[in-house]
């Protein structure tokens, strides 16, 4: 059936696309000139036979869930993204910061035994060092020792480094030994500098944000990668994100899934009046797991898109739903996201993929299987 449907795409393709497609269909890697032009002239329906091939040969029809929380220590950020409906400053109204025992606290009071992780992302507090969150996940980790700690972005850790004197490496060792397991892939936004200084002027630059995960890799920890899209950037900044993400990639190994972030437009001074179609966020889940060859996994945080949207990812590159969540996270439902009150049970994680034809796979923090469905 995929041999049929991609003899039947490249009959309907310009000359252009028809000799990117046949790359695809071959299993050759595209350029960053050619992932332009996928972008720009490829119809939506071609995208996802395309990318739908590609995710099958790296991941047949399987998607994966696992069981996680989300622990937001605080909101309160030293950065002031254009972007972002979430941050505050210390002592303005809805802002939040989490002691280690309030922490501890409300984890006990939300974690089940199938729990497999821990996700904790938070703003940069202007007074919490190193020191703080060495603290945290010791006492995590003591209390729930078989409970995988995925946790801080590299806009945190360049933080803790650059408050506590010392580098990115001994910042993440410390981390390490502490109980961190894997890295998140958050504050990547778009790597281009010129639009930083629009969006998110005081955050981590780009080759900040790639050293510090670059780092992690070669200390054995795991990161995810992301990409904010659907605001002022171009498709030219999103393939060069795109081509510096696989750059990394070919040197380490160390990114196991990327995560495409669409902009969501409630509640930031940004302003923006609309967002991108669905047709859109198709079409970036596709192009992004055509071109991302050498990372296995592509993931749709549904919360930010909504159950039905992540659904059809499905079938256009997607193999990840993320976790369960438990509604324990308020990024994105600050911002205006689809679910407001982000929670999904197994069962329903299970009846929508399979709902998509596809296999339900629960798996743990870095792919591992634990159960099929």
């Amino acid at each position: 059936m995929m041999e049929e449907n991609s003899t039947t795409v490249l009959a309907y393709l310009n000359e252009n696309c028809k000799q990117i497609f046949t790359k695809i269909f071959s299993g050759k890697r595209i350029s960053v000139e050619e992932c332009l032009i996928l972008y720009n002239e490829a119809s939506l329906s071609a995208l996802g036979v395309a990318a739908n091939f590609v995710r099958e040969q790296k991941n047949k029809r399987f998607v994966y869930f696992n069981k996680n929380i989300h622990i937001e220590p605080t909101n309160i950020c030293i950065h002031n993204c254009v972007f972002c409906s979430y941050a505050r400053k210390k002592n303005e109204e809805d802002s939040w910061e989490l002691s280690v025992d309030e922490i501890a606290n409300s984890i006990s009071s939300n974690c089940t035994d199938s729990i497999t992780e821990f996700h904790i992302v938070g703003g940069v507090h202007p007074e919490r060092k190193l020191d703080f969150y060495v603290e945290l996940l010791t006492t995590l980790k003591l209390a729930y020792p078989e409970v995988h700690i995925k946790a801080f972005t590299a806009v945190e850790i360049e933080f803790m480094a650059i408050a506590s004197r010392c580098s990115f490496e001994e910042a993440l060792t410390a981390l390490q030994n502490a109980g961190l397991n894997s890295m998140p892939g958050g504050g990547a936004e778009i790597f281009d500098e010129e639009l930083r200084k629009k969006i998110c002027p005081s955050k981590t630059n780009s080759d900040n944000w790639l050293k510090i995960h670059e780092t992690a890799h070669n200390l054995n920890i795991p990161t995810t990668a992301t990409m904010l899209y659907g605001h002022i950037e171009s498709y030219e900044q999103r393939v060069n994100h795109l081509m510096r993400l696989r750059n990394v990639q070919d040197k380490t190994g160390g990114f196991q899934a990327f995560i495409p972030l669409k902009y969501k437009k409630e509640n930031n001074p940004l302003g923006l009046s609309t967002e991108v179609s669905w047709v859109e966020v198709l079409r970036n889940f596709a192009v992004s797991r055509i071109f991302l060859d050498n990372i296995n996994h592509i993931k749709a945080y549904w919360p930010m898109i909504g159950k039905d949207l992540a659904q059809i990812s499905l079938d256009f590159g997607v193999d990840d739903f993320d976790g369960t969540i438990n509604d324990s996270t308020k990024i994105y439902s600050m911002a205006g996201a689809e679910d407001t009150n982000p929670s999904m049970t197994q069962e329903q994680m299970v009846a929508l993929i399979k709902e998509a034809r596809k296999v339900p796979v629960e798996r743990d923090s870095v792919y591992n299987t634990i159960s099929f469905f």
